[in-house]
């Protein structure tokens, strides 16, 4: 309703929301629970009934139950009577997506139905059936029809079709998430919609957390002709934002007269049935109006959507999961960094929100802090009140992590608590000892690699218990209610790789870079450095990336990630897309490798490296199963949860697809 007040204020004849939205998109199965379709009715009444959604055109989503089968819907209604029901044609099933779990689609082109509505329907409308299908609405001015969300990507978009038979605005209520580096190709799809063909193209989406790893990112926009007028926000904290535009229709019926093949298509299509409306989107005397101007789109850099999509992310949870802010881990490396960085960058936005007058921001920030009088203006202020951050060192720690952890703690304004983990994981070892009368030893000391693998783990898995029990406990030690969540901070690469102890400080509540790639993260880090003006971030952006498991060698780090790993973080990241989005096996890869690589790597080089990432992932699969829920930035994430559903008990032998590499090797 806040969001139909303002476009109403603002002087809107028509007002789109996003998809699915009286429900809320990430229903998942709850779909499949009548109560769900119960409770959309009742809103649907409410909203009906509102002197809010009079003399405009509203236009909401919620799924509805048509003689037994469950479609996602438009409901179209004007003044307390529904128009049309407009059911969705493409389902989105790729990805995130699962739609055609809970939905079928409407396979009926250009086809409607009398749909019958609930008596709680039928009491406000005083309607007994409307109409429910393949629709568009005749306006006394023009013509509107509805696209839902994956239409517009499918490569039959039924604009197309709609606007040669003469629709002159599409409308697209969109459930659409964030990935990195994506954000253009909606506005490109958009803008290329009405370039061709002419017309008026509105797009409204989700923004927020919707209860799971996905952040869906606005980006509302109104384009006409192929150029963008409107432009909304992609992140930000706010709960409504209302985008309004005033165009000329006259722009589409010139833009589209002069384009003949266009019109001889419109010639011969098959009419869409129409729905009249006795209502007008413009006004009769209008002529001194001034229109919208096309703007140039502001994409933000991938830096700046690391800082804002998860910040934002972060924000959503932290206020619905009730709890009192955060605790870190953090190692001084530069993946626990950029998570600081990442909830540092949330208290900008916080304390700018509160700044531009955003009520229901300050009203969040005031109950997680137990305040009902405090107002966050600065950002290091306020992340020492919800940001623990905690340095858990052992003998194998280096002094220049501790300084590092400790230097940025305190540019960033974290309570920070540094502590030793050596006296716990003694005891673990001791008790191991006792039982069976065995002392384990790292490699430097004779001792063998299952010998050093367990010892390494031990004391991984001591700070994740740590972790849990100052968050439970730090704010009680201080005199303040509450908890935190904790979180973690391993990346993309290392999680396909397996590079991770099973329930170490992996293991958190949540993980704001579970989705990102360490060579993001390099840069993000960069960015952090200029924009934020962290300068202890220089020293652990320079130093090579380690876990800091294995005995020092005369005071110095001797392990690191790249070389336990085998592999590079670059070669990670190439590994990682051939897998996930070129959908490639160890064959297949291996054959777009020695191409890619044919100025480094003889085929020979090729196809060990190969064998020995197929090799790794499949041996360590199994740590998907448990990985802690990471925002997802990457369309070549290894979640296993949602997203990339894979076996996690491999025959990691790959002998048949290893010996068709070895034959083509040979003969090359």
């Amino acid at each position: 309703l806040p969001g139909i007040d303002i476009a109403k204020s603002q002087g809107a004849r028509y007002r789109l929301g996003p998809e699915l939205e009286i429900c809320g998109y990430g229903c998942s199965d709850h779909y499949y629970e009548s109560d769900t379709l119960l409770h959309s009715f009742q809103v649907l009444a409410k909203l009906l009934e509102s002197p809010a959604t009079q003399d405009i055109i509203c236009d909401v989503g919620m799924p509805v139950l048509h003689r037994n089968v469950r479609y996602n819907c438009r409901v179209i209604f004007l003044n307390k009577k529904i128009l049309l029901i407009r059911p969705k044609i493409s389902l989105a099933n790729a990805g995130n997506y699962r739609e055609l779990r809970w939905f079928t689609p409407w396979n009926k082109a250009r086809h409607v139905e009398e749909y019958f509505l609930p008596r709680i329907i039928q009491e406000v409308t005083g309607q007994e059936t409307v109409p429910f299908g393949d629709a568009v609405l005749a306006t006394k001015d023009t013509c509107l029809g509805a696209e839902i969300c994956e239409e517009l990507w499918a490569p039959n978009s039924p604009h197309i079709e709609m606007g040669l038979d003469g629709v002159e605005i599409f409308t697209n209520s969109s459930g659409s998430h964030h990935v990195l580096r994506k954000a253009h190709t909606r506005v490109d799809l958009v803008n290329s919609a009405t370039a061709k063909n002419g017309g008026i193209y509105i797009l409204a989406n989700q923004k927020g957390c919707d209860g799971d790893r996905l952040y869906y990112d606005g980006c509302a926009m109104i384009s006409v002709n192929g150029e963008t007028v409107a432009q909304g926000s992609q992140f930000s904290l706010d709960d409504v934002e209302v985008l309004v535009a005033t165009l000329d229709l006259e722009d589409v019926r010139s833009y589209r007269a002069e384009i003949s093949s266009r019109n001889l298509a419109a010639s011969k299509v098959n009419p869409y049935p129409r729905v009249k409306v006795n209502f007008a989107l413009s006004c009769s005397d209008d002529v001194a109006v001034p229109t919208c101007m096309p703007i140039q789109w502001r994409h933000h850099s991938p830096e700046e959507e690391i800082s804002l999509g998860p910040a934002c992310w972060l924000w959503d949870y932290l206020r619905r999961s009730k709890q009192a802010g955060f605790l870190l881990p953090l190692s001084g490396g530069i993946d626990s960094s950029a998570t600081a960085c990442i909830v540092y960058s949330m208290c900008h936005q916080v304390c700018l929100a509160v700044k531009n007058g955003n009520a229901d921001v300050l009203a969040d920030a005031r109950k997680i802090v137990n305040d009902e009088t405090y107002v966050p203006e600065d950002p290091r202020e306020f992340c020492k009140r919800i940001f623990t951050t905690c340095y858990m060192a052992s003998e194998n720690s280096s002094q220049d992590t501790c300084n590092r952890a400790k230097l940025l703690a305190e540019q960033i304004g974290s309570y920070h608590i540094n502590l030793n983990i050596d006296t716990a994981v003694k005891a673990i070892v001791g008790i191991f000892s006792m039982v069976t009368g065995r002392t384990p030893r790292f490699c430097v000391y004779g001792g063998s690699s299952r010998e050093n693998l367990a010892l390494q783990n031990v004391q991984a898995r001591i700070r994740m218990v740590l972790a849990y029990l100052f968050a439970q406990l730090t704010l009680w030690t201080r005199g303040m209610p509450g908890g935190l969540l904790v979180l973690g901070s391993a990346n993309v690469d290392e999680s396909l790789r397996g590079y991770l102890t099973k329930y170490d400080c992996s293991s958190a509540d949540i993980n704001p870079i579970g989705g990102i790639s360490k060579t993001d993260l390099k840069n993000f880090i960069q960015y952090c450095i200029e924009n934020f003006q962290l300068t202890a971030l220089r020293s652990i952006m320079s130093a090579p990336p380690t876990a800091e498991l294995e005995p020092l060698v005369d005071g110095q780090v001797a392990q690191t990630d790249e070389a336990d790993m085998g592999m590079t973080y670059a070669e990670l990241s190439i590994y990682g897309k051939l897998r996930k989005i070129a959908k490639a096996g160890p064959y297949s890869m291996f054959c777009k490798l020695i191409n890619m690589w044919k100025e480094i790597c003889t085929p020979r080089e090729v196809a060990s490296k190969v064998k020995h990432f197929f090799r790794m992932y499949s041996v360590n699969r199994h740590k998907m199963t448990t990985l802690t829920p990471s925002y997802h930035a990457e369309n070549y994430s290894p979640d296993d949860n949602r997203f990339d559903l894979r076996p996690f008990l491999y025959n990691t032998t790959w002998s048949w697809q290893f010996r068709c590499i070895d034959e083509q090797v040979n003969a090359l």
